[in-house]
Formats: C-alpha cells, structure tokens, sequence
C-alpha cells in the first residue's frame, strides 16, 4: 500500500485490523504467519496514523483467494457467473481452489468460483428492474437448484434494493441508487436443491455504486469574517474558505477548486486579494491597504468541482468580509495650537480634544502639562480624543490658569513612517465665579457627654463656612434629622442646645452615640446649602433601678431540692450593673420567717422555703436588689411563687397544680355549691315548666270578671218574634224525679259534653226557700266543685245541656211579680260576690228614675 502524508511520510505507522496480516514500514503486507484462508475473499482495513500530529487515514484492501486449474482433462465442476445484460459489461471470473496431492499419488481437486465486485451507477433512470448479474452453478444439470441473496439491501433494510430470479439466478436492482446515502452493499447468494440443502458454499457480493455529479460544494458557512492589518505586504494571510462536496471526493465529482468572484471595493485595486484553489486560504496580493481609506472589504467566493472546470462543474458562493485592522501609521496631533476656555468653579475643567486620527484597539496617547501652574494637578487623559480634567478649580484661589499642553503616542510609530510623534497646543482657561454651598469643616463632628443633662443645656457650636469671600451671603442653620427631638440649633450661630433630657437606654441610641444631621444654607441666587452631622457619645450613669427576674415561680410545699434560681436585670452598663445583692425585707416579717435567700454569685441567688411545711397557694414574695452603681440603686421587686404539693419526684400534682394557681380548699369548696345550686335551679325551672305546661291543659285560666263574657249582657241584632217567644216549657227546667234514661245507656256510648256516669262531685242542693245568703254560699261552693271537676270541658268551650228532668221545686218563673215601688231593697246582691256586681250596680243604690 503506498501512502503520501504531503510532509515526507516521516515516522509514519502502519497497522490493521486483522492479527494475521502485518504492514511493514514500506507498505508492504504480508501475512504473520502460516494461515488457511476461511473463504475466498478477504477484506482488510490498513491504518496510517502520525504519532506526532495523531492524524489517521484509512484505506480498505481486498484479497482474492485463488487455486489454480487441474491438469487433467476433466471438466471441472463448479459455479460460473452468466453476465446478464447490463449497461455496463462485467466480466466473469472463476478461480479454481488449489490442487492437492493425494497419498496415493492421484491429483485430487476441488473448485469454487469468486465474484469479481459489481459496479451500478447512482441515479440511473432504469427501466427497473434492471439486471446486474447471473449466478449459475453447473449442478443445475443434474439438480433442480433454487437461489437467493441475503445481506444488507436484499433481507436487511434497507429491503428488497436487490432481488434475484430463484430459478435462473439472474439478480436485478429494483430503483435508482444514491451513493450519498450507501455506497456498497455486501451480499452473500445461496444455492440450495428442492429440499432446501445446501448445493453450494454462499459466496460473497459487493456492489458498488459508481458516483454521479449530482451535488454541489456546500460552504460551511455563508459568511466568513476576517482581518488584515493595514499597510500589510503581498502574500499575507488573511482567512480560509471551506466548502464540501458529498460526491467522491476521489474523483473529479468531488474534487472543489476555488475562487475570487468578486471584491467591493475596488480600491486600491482590483485584485487585491487572491485565494488558493485547493486550500480556499485568502491572501493579500497587492500592497496599498489603508484602514484611514478602506476599512473592509467584501470578497465573493466561487467553489466549484469537477476541479474547478465551469463547463461541467456545479458551483456555489460565499461571502468573505475582510476587515483591515489599525496599526500606529499616524500621528496625534491638535486641531489649533491655542485655545481659550471659561469655566465656572463648580464643573470639572475641559481642555482641548485630542485630535489622534486611530480609532481605538491601539496604544493610546497621552497628554502631558509641559507649562502650567504645578501645584493644580490637572489629570491626563490616557485614551483617544479623551479631556484634560481637574476637578478643584476654586475662582477664590485662582481665576485664570495658562497651560501648555503636548500629546504623543505611548507606543512608537510603524515602521517607515517619518513624522514627528507628538503635538503641543496652549490653553488659556478663564474661572467665573459661582455660588458655592456651605460646608461644615469638622464632618462628622463627635462629642462626649454624660446623659441625663437637663432642658437647655448648651452642648456646642456647630458651625458652617461659605467659600465665597468675595459675596456678601448669610448662613442659617436648621435641623434635617433628629429622630428622638432631642436638639435645637441656632439659626444665626449654630449653637446646639438640649430641648429633653438625653437618655442612654433609649431605642434611638445605636452602640451609645446619639446621631442628628443638621442643614446650612445660604441666601445667595440660586441659593446653596450643605449638611453636617453631629454625633453625641452619651456616658452612662446608674439611672436605673434592676429588676428581678423570674417574675413568676413554682416550689413545693416542703423544702426539699426544689428551689427558685433568681437573677437580676439592669437597663444600664458596666460598672452600674452586677454584681447585684439580693435581700429579702424585714416588714412583713412573714416573709423572712417562710423564706430565705441564698448567694450563688454576683449575678444569681437562691430562694427557698426556711420552714418545713407552707400551705399550697399563691404567695407574693418581696425581694430587695441592689446593684453596683455609684451610687447604687435599689428595687423592691415581688416575685409570684406558686405553692403546690409535690409527688415524690418533686413535681407538682394534679390538685396542687390547681391550688398553685391561686384556689385554696375554701374556694373549691364554694365553687363547688355554686356550681350545685345552679344545676338544682335549672332542675326546678324544668320542672316548674313542665307542670305549668300540664295546667294548660287540665284547669281554665282565671281572668278579670270584667272581662267574662258570661256575666255581660249581649246585644244581638234580632231578639226573637215578639210575643210568641214568653211561651215557655216551664217543665224543662224541672229538676226530674228518676235518673233510669240515664243509667239504662248503652255502656259506652255517651255525648263527648255528657258527664260520666260515677263517682262526681257533689254539688249542693239548693234550698226550698231562697235566702240572699244562701245563694251566695250556693253559688261559691257550685264554682267551687265546677273547679275541681277533673272531667269538666275547658273553659271556653261551647257546653251543650242535656235533658234535666221534670218538675222543679221553684215553681213558675211567671207566678213572679215585677215591681218598681221604691221598697224593695236589692243591696243585698252586694254580698253575692263579684259575679252579681252588674245587677247590684243596676238595681241597688237608689230610686228609680
């Protein structure tokens, strides 16, 4: 195998894929040993790797594996191929096996033929199928012999590419090919007898299809950037262009040659730039390139294959943007060489621009004072057309400054070039005056001071100054920020006074120092104002008492481990805190006979019970704590200590956890009878609902009698026909003599208003001779037993008489006699009760009229 790298073939290594065959440094192949080869063709990969540039190339080899013809004069038996008729002529190729010698002398010889590779081209218009080959073994003569194909393109997808005639052996491809998208196909072709044995060993196929022109050179990208600095010699390289063609790129289809289409603009020249055809690399050709005249150049790119031939070739552009890149070929320079400027003192000050003619990417000038005054420290400007600046230009201080300015270039000028690589120019700059804002020279300004000064006392003067000397202005002052509105200021002088007593432990206070801002502002046009703000470190002194803590404990009745771990708290800092004393007073002087106080340490004691038995409760513990302030403070604080009994473990239980609480056995107690009486006054209220309820039903309700209408004369509209209606049947009202139609009743059968035969009553029997006494007693006791009757309708039901007997012992209503002489005396109704107040009204109590 021979191989070309274009640099030598220096220290280039062969290898393959196969470790029965080996490459020698020459190209040589040979095999590595004695081996028999399985079939009759043998494909070989053959690697060419650089170990200095790790590049690899590939080459595929194909061995035919050939016997030679027997000398006798038999006729071989073995398989031949028929070419079919194909647009391209193949040639059949049979190569006998090798000959063998036999042990007793005789040649013995077996045959097998190798198909040489099949050639399609792509894109052929068919008409399909179109026969590529023939495959026949001479055993068809004596058998009937069936074959096919397997492989890629026939079984394997893509499937049924190739077909082949199972009894003549012609194989066909079935639609046009695309080497871009396969270009070989490896098949095996079977001959097999009726019965499906194998006739002959399967013997490989290769197809290769041949390459068409059919594509373009695609560029890998439509748009190339690239840079060339000016001033650049011929042959410089700028970029690469690179297209791709998906032909065989081993034959003129694939083979892409480039070039220049056109360039825009065409100036210096036309053809200031060339390419290689084979490499696409872009170089300059012509000198002239001037970034100051031509900043870019805009180059077509043809490529085309068939190696470049426009005739037959397909071609495809490109656009290549070349840019030429600024080298330091000129020098800065000032557009005039004196210059007159007027700032005011409140802006920065600006010189003249500096005129470079380079865009920046290059070294930058720099500007230097050579003349001017030295203690204003103008700043130089470091970059292109960039401005001389000073920031403190005071017209106090000076009105008017003379410069001399020069610019050069931090890097030297390209090669070649003959000028001079600085400039100088003259500055006169004129100040005007404007007015300036106020400031405080000491900002922030600190002072020290013990708190709790009192109401206006003077802590400092915290003025401001004007820099305007040469304007007449006045400054006042005003507060802008006092967040406690714990401060005045003078408006004239700046004077601070107290208007509260400052406090150390305020939230306003911020690591001890008490911060306010304050504004000056003075009367000029427009006018100008400045802040300050003092800061007021405040000292602490012992102006607070300290607090016990906890507020709140619990301890068991009897003394035992269970104690009270107590502490103090103290607003103010060291040294006005701990340590602390903790005493307990001596009025009352329970509190020292049940409790005593022991010192764990300066910040901590005990408390704990002295006697052996406190009754559980809630107690109300005074303890006095004293801190170590100069002079110290003291508070008498009480601490709440819940008194429970304890189980052996020392905790609290369940009851005594509610006694601690604050309910001795007495308050238990009378919650409990309250909580009794209120259960049996609900009880009694249902009840007496429930009977209440009952006597609804069972018992008329008592009204006025004013309001019954039984004792009141109705008035109705027809009062009967005259005369006809004093007819009465005395008889009814008789009282009768026996009671059998009543007791001969059916059982059971009686109106809903009739009485119940049985036990009633006993109403009493009026007497023969009517007495006004009698009646009335009559009367009561009627109503009376009417109350009492359990079977009596109620009591604004309609009552429906029955029958009552006949004959009456009172004789006739009519034997009466009405009289209206004045000696009748009807006061006597009066006694009757209120029933009879109507007809007492009526009658009685005076003459008649």
């Amino acid at each position: 195998v021979k191989f070309n790298n274009c640099a030598g073939n220096k220290g280039v290594r062969y290898e393959t894929n196969s470790l029965d065959f080996k490459v020698r440094a020459d190209g040589t192949v040979y095999a590595a040993h004695q081996l028999q080869m399985p079939s009759k063709q043998l494909i070989l990969m053959v690697t060419a790797w650089d170990p200095q540039t790790l590049g690899r190339w590939e080459a595929i080899v194909r061995f035919l594996v050939a016997e030679k013809s027997p000398h006798n004069g038999h006729k071989p038996k073995g398989r031949k191929i028929v070419p079919g008729e194909l647009a391209q002529q193949q040639s059949d190729t049979l190569l006998p096996w090798r000959q063998h010698q036999s042990a007793n002398g005789l040649r013995r010889q077996k045959r097998d033929w190798v198909i040489p590779p099949i050639n399609v081209p792509e894109n052929s218009r068919g008409p399909f199928p179109q026969q590529l080959v023939r495959i026949r073994s001479d055993k068809d003569k004596e058998i009937h012999i069936r074959y096919s194909i397997t492989g890629v393109g026939a079984d394997q997808p893509p499937m049924e590419v190739f077909s082949i005639d199972p009894v003549s052996g012609r194989m066909y491809v079935t639609r046009p090919m695309d080497r871009e998208e396969r270009a070989s196909y490896h098949l095996r072709a079977h001959a097999v007898d009726m019965n499906g044995n194998k006739v002959e060993n399967p013997i490989d196929l290769y197809i290769y299809v041949i390459d068409m022109n059919d594509n373009r050179p695609e560029f890998i990208n439509q748009v190339y950037n690239g840079s060339v600095d000016e001033g650049s010699k011929p042959g410089t390289y700028v970029m690469t262009v690179t297209a791709n063609d998906a032909d065989d790129s081993t034959t003129a289809n694939g083979m892409v040659r480039y070039r220049i289409v056109t360039q825009t603009p065409q100036s210096p020249s036309q053809n200031m730039f060339t390419i290689n055809s084979e490499t696409g690399d872009i170089v300059t050709v012509a000198a002239g390139l001037d970034r100051e005249k031509v900043q870019q150049y805009i180059v077509i790119v043809q490529a085309t294959d068939m190696e470049g031939n426009l005739n037959y070739g397909l071609s495809n552009t490109a656009t290549a943007i070349i840019t030429v890149t600024d080298v330091n070929d000129n020098p800065p320079e000032f557009t005039t060489s004196t210059v007159s400027i007027n700032t005011s003192a409140q802006r920065c000050m600006d010189t003249q621009h500096v005129c470079d003619s380079w865009m920046g990417g290059t070294p930058h000038a720099t500007c230097t004072r050579v003349l001017a005054h030295t203690h204003l420290g103008f700043s130089r400007p470091r970059g292109p057309r960039e401005k001389m600046r000073h920031c403190s230009i005071d017209y106090e201080m000076n009105r008017a400054f003379m410069l001399t300015v020069m610019v050069s270039n931090q890097a030297p000028l390209a090669s070649g070039i003959q000028m001079s690589f600085q400039s100088t120019a003259g500055v006169t700059i004129s100040v005007t005056d404007v007015n300036e804002a106020p400031y405080f020279p000491t900002n922030h300004k600190l002072i020290r001071l013990e708190e709790g000064v009192p109401t206006g006392t003077v802590l400092t003067t915290f003025s401001a100054v004007d820099p305007d000397r040469f304007m007449q202005q006045a400054v006042r002052y005003s507060k802008l920020s006092d967040p406690a509105n714990w401060l005045n200021i003078n408006a004239t002088n700046g004077q601070i006074t107290t208007a509260a007593v400052l406090d150390r432990e305020s939230d306003y206070i911020k690591n001890n120092v008490y911060e306010a801002t304050f504004l000056a502002a003075d009367n000029g046009i427009p006018p100008a104002s400045g802040t300050g703000t003092l800061q007021i470190y405040l000292i602490d002194i012992n102006d607070n008492a300290p607090e016990l803590l906890p507020k709140e404990a619990q301890i068991c009745e009897k003394p035992n481990l269970n104690v009270i771990n107590i502490t103090a708290a103290d607003a103010d800092i060291d040294p006005n805190v701990g340590p602390f004393v903790f005493e307990l007073p001596s009025v009352p002087s329970a509190v020292r006979k049940n409790w005593t106080i022991t010192r764990l340490n300066g910040d901590y004691a005990q408390l704990s019970l002295r006697i052996m038995y406190l009754e559980a409760g809630v107690y109300d513990v005074p303890i006095i704590v004293t801190d170590s302030g100069n002079p110290p403070l003291y508070n008498t604080c009480v601490i709440k200590v819940k008194v429970c009994p304890c189980d052996e473990n020392g905790d609290c239980t369940t009851i005594g956890a509610v006694a601690a609480a604050g309910l001795g056995t007495g308050a238990i107690i009378a919650i409990l009878i309250c909580i009794i009486i209120l259960l049996t006054m609900v009880l009694l209220f249902v009840v007496w609902m429930k009977r209440r309820e009952k006597e609804r039903h069972t018992k008329q309700l008592l009204i006025d009698p004013e309001d019954d209408v039984r004792d009141n004369i109705l008035k109705y509209d027809e009062e009967g026909g005259g005369e006809e209606d004093q007819d009465y049947d005395l008889s009814q009202l008789q009282q009768p003599e026996t009671m059998d139609h009543v007791l001969n009743k059916t059982p059971g059968v009686r109106r809903v208003d009739e009485r119940p035969i049985g036990a009633e009553p006993q109403y009493p029997i009026r007497p023969v001779i009517p007495h006004p006494g009698d009646i009335g007693d009559f009367i009561n006791e009627g109503l009376r037993a009417a109350d009492n009757d359990p079977t009596a309708p109620p009591y604004d039901s309609l009552l429906v008489f029955d029958y009552e007997g006949s004959g009456s012992t009172a004789g006739s209503v009519s034997s009466l006699n009405s009289s209206s002489s004045a000696d009748q005396d009807y006061d006597y109704l009066n006694d009757w009760g209120p029933r009879f107040k109507k007809l007492a009204d009526m009658y009685g109590g005076g003459e008649e009229d």
